[in-house]
């Protein structure tokens, strides 16, 4: 099965519709997916639901299809540091559905094991329980939130063999590898594609059987806060 593309608009090819469910990996500006989102904009594909930690900033990541009024609704943990996010939430042109850093994460995890639900403290009491079924285990009570089952997974690793096989590094392991496993299919950018059998069986983060379709090409090395003094 061939799994290596040209570039990202490859890979996509035939992948795309308007009003589908996209798992996007990334936490802050870090391990973001950014060529597959800009080829997704060029796609012009709209009414697009978005699982994701964050939107990235107002110029990169989720962000730039938030600009172009390509996204319908956000499954997300944090909302902060884009404007346009902001704007389109507060005008009720854009639907959210926030959900607790460590929820959402659990939801693309179950869904790529195949739970269907699951049962957590987290939320309750709060606006995040309402409308969510409730069940008490050993006196205490939880809420029961759904698995994510995506149509697609877009994700960034470090590197990749040609099967597959993904390393991440650092922060980027966080929500790219439950989000790549949760996608219908999952297609990955990465920064070097290595020859079969040239990683490390032990190093590797994530098995080639998730992932279907791969691309390597560069990426922009942003930082989200930068904080600087003046020289001694």
């Amino acid at each position: 099965m061939k799994k290596v593309y040209a570039n990202a608009a490859e890979a996509l090819d035939g992948l795309l519709h308007d009003g589908m469910f996209i798992a996007a990996g990334g936490f802050g500006l870090c391990g973001i997916p950014e060529l597959l989102l800009d080829a997704i904009k060029d796609a012009g594909t709209k009414d697009l639901t978005f699982a994701s930690n964050n939107a990235g900033v107002d110029d990169f990541g989720i962000g730039i299809l938030l600009q172009t009024k390509q996204v319908k609704k956000m499954i997300s943990s944090y909302v902060g540091e884009n404007a346009e996010f902001m704007r389109q939430y507060l005008s009720g042109e854009l639907e959210l559905e926030f959900n607790p850093q460590g929820t959402l994460a659990e939801r693309m995890r179950a869904g790529g094991a195949g739970i269907p639900g699951f049962y957590t403290k987290t939320g309750v009491g709060t606006v995040i329980a309402d409308g969510k079924e409730e069940k008490d285990f050993d006196g205490q009570t939880y809420i029961m939130e759904k698995g994510i089952f995506a149509d697609l997974a877009i994700v960034k690793a470090w590197k990749a063999d040609e099967t597959g096989n993904l390393v991440f590094r650092k922060t980027a392991r966080n929500f790219n590898a439950p989000a790549a496993t949760c996608g219908k299919v999952c297609v990955v950018e990465v920064e070097e594609i290595v020859p079969t059998g040239s990683l490390d069986p032990d190093s590797i983060h994530l098995p080639g059987i998730y992932v279907h379709r791969i691309i390597q090409g560069d990426h922009e090395k942003r930082i989200e806060q930068r904080t600087t003094r003046p020289a001694a």
